[in-house]
């Protein structure tokens, strides 16, 4: 099977501040309550529809859900939209099964990348990814796949389910989205929906799970439909059969979603930092100065 070099740049979409990187965000208190979420629920243009995916959500036990708006840049007239608000799907938003709160409607951006040209949309002065909660990449090729992993500003790095992979997985870059924090997403209803798509779904989850070993994994539904969308319980046990471990599986739908929204909070917050840069004197400045400091400069 061919491969491609996993060194390659991508224009315009590499860190420009100077500042550390989110990096690996803090894990949430031990021992406190689960706190499920799924991260992917499509977003679509049916309100009705996208309002009764949350309530299905809610109902099946999740605490936080993320509206996904997907941008396929290989398609044409792709623009990155504004995030839809949870004011215009509910009211009132849905109460949890089993617990005395709401459901948290996030908003995320996963844009699929099949050029290293596409990655500019994610450049650090993108004031419409800046409006979104969680910001996924599902890049097509190898030398994509390492940018995201390297350099990207992302939350999220996708991994294709629903064809076979065009390339392997190599352990350094996995390694270095790891250490910054950033989580690989498995997208279960393929899984459910075709045999061969299970296939793929399996073999491309346990290719990733030999090199990642379990860490920084979330399992998400991707769903368009209600029957889509399976309980928490369910897809941890889906995630045995993509070769995590108990543990890991559940955190696939729990702690690990909640270190990707981290991220989240600790990326946008980076965006805002604000650096000082001394400005080199000019003959003008030495001008325009107190007559004392002009006769030092003259001697």
């Amino acid at each position: 099977m061919p491969r491609e070099g996993g060194g390659g740049q991508c224009a315009g979409a590499a860190r420009t501040r100077t500042s550390p990187g989110p990096g690996p965000a803090p894990a949430p208190p031990a021992g406190s309550m689960a706190s499920f979420a799924d991260l992917n629920v499509q977003r679509s243009g049916d309100l009705k529809a996208l309002r009764e995916l949350v309530e299905t959500a809610a109902q099946l036990g999740y605490s936080t859900v993320a509206i996904n708006h997907v941008v396929d840049f290989s398609e044409k007239k792709q623009e990155i939209g504004k995030p839809i608000s949870p004011s215009d799907l509910f009211s009132t938003l849905p109460i949890i099964q089993g617990k005395s709160k709401p459901i948290k409607i996030l908003t995320r951006l996963t844009l699929i990348v099949s050029d290293p040209s596409h990655c500019n949309a994610l450049r650090a002065t993108s004031s419409r990814v800046r409006l979104y909660d969680i910001v996924a990449v599902h890049p097509k090729t190898e030398k994509l796949f390492h940018v995201a992993c390297t350099n990207l500003d992302v939350d999220l790095v996708c991994i294709s389910v629903t064809e076979k992979l065009p390339f392997y997985f190599r352990r350094p870059p996995i390694n270095v989205a790891i250490d910054r924090g950033i989580a690989f997403e498995v997208i279960y209803t393929p899984a459910i929906k075709d045999s061969t798509m299970r296939r793929y779904t399996i073999s491309n989850a346990l290719s990733l799970m030999q090199i990642c070993k379990g860490k920084n994994v979330i399992l998400s539904s991707a769903a368009e439909r209600p029957l889509e969308i399976r309980g928490p319980y369910d897809v941890a046990n889906l995630g045995l059969l993509f070769g995590l471990s108990e543990n890991d599986a559940k955190a696939a739908v729990s702690t690990n979603c909640r270190a990707a929204l981290l991220h989240g909070e600790t990326r946008k917050t980076a965006f805002g930092i604000v650096h000082t840069v001394r400005k080199p004197q000019t003959s003008e400045d030495v001008d325009a100065g107190p007559a004392c400091k002009r006769a030092k400069c003259e001697d």
